[in-house]
């Protein structure tokens, strides 16, 4: 079993691993997410141990704040993610653009800005999970970095056309994506570069 392929079962029971610096904001996350089934296997306070820990205990998913002492969030995810060890779900008291770009460039797949509910949380890690199955399956078709940098970035581009015009939501975007390429023996790249010529979007 590798990283953040885990057990987690259809109904969700992810392993999750929290890192936040502050210990009743991890109290308060550890009981919402053991509330809604999943399993809390660690938990870090600075983004060292939290690196660290991913290494050690190969989680389904990492719930990380984006400020703690010495590694902040962004760079361990930006490990974490470089080396395909698990998601990253980012916790944030800032909804500032290019904070969030940065942490999208460094491969957190969603985040959630303080204070959030259960209702902010649950499905920011369902999209998470979605994600980091489309960068699992684009990494199995596109052997190339710089290659694999480029699809993602048209997939991507299709995947807001494909929502907006057939009302569809990111992950089933992505499987229209898969079963095309499939069923046209094409590469997802040659989907998503036929939609984008095919789909123009609204300005």
């Amino acid at each position: 079993m590798t990283a953040g392929e885990g057990t987690g079962g259809p109904e969700g029971g992810l392993r999750i691993l929290l890192a936040e610096d502050e210990a009743l904001i991890r109290m308060d996350l550890a009981e919402m997410l053991t509330e809604a089934g999943h399993q809390i296997v660690g938990q870090a306070a600075d983004g060292e141990q939290a690196v660290a820990m991913v290494k050690e205990i190969g989680p389904d998913l990492v719930v990380m704040d984006i400020k703690m002492p010495g590694m902040d969030g962004i760079s361990a995810a930006e490990q974490i993610g470089k080396e395909g060890l698990a998601p990253v779900v980012m916790l944030t008291a800032f909804s500032d653009k290019n904070l969030v770009e940065r942490a999208r460039d460094a491969g957190v797949m969603s985040y959630v800005v303080k204070p959030f509910s259960s209702a902010d949380v649950l499905p920011a890690i369902d999209i998470a999970r979605a994600r980091w199955a489309e960068r699992k399956a684009l990494e199995t078709e596109v052997a190339d970095l710089g290659e694999r940098f480029e699809t993602r970035k048209r997939v991507d581009r299709a995947k807001g056309l494909l929502m907006a015009q057939l009302k569809l939501s990111e992950a089933e975007a992505f499987r229209w994506i898969q079963k095309a390429a499939m069923d046209r023996r094409l590469s997802m790249r040659e989907v998503a570069d036929a939609v984008i010529a095919g789909m123009p979007s609204k300005k």
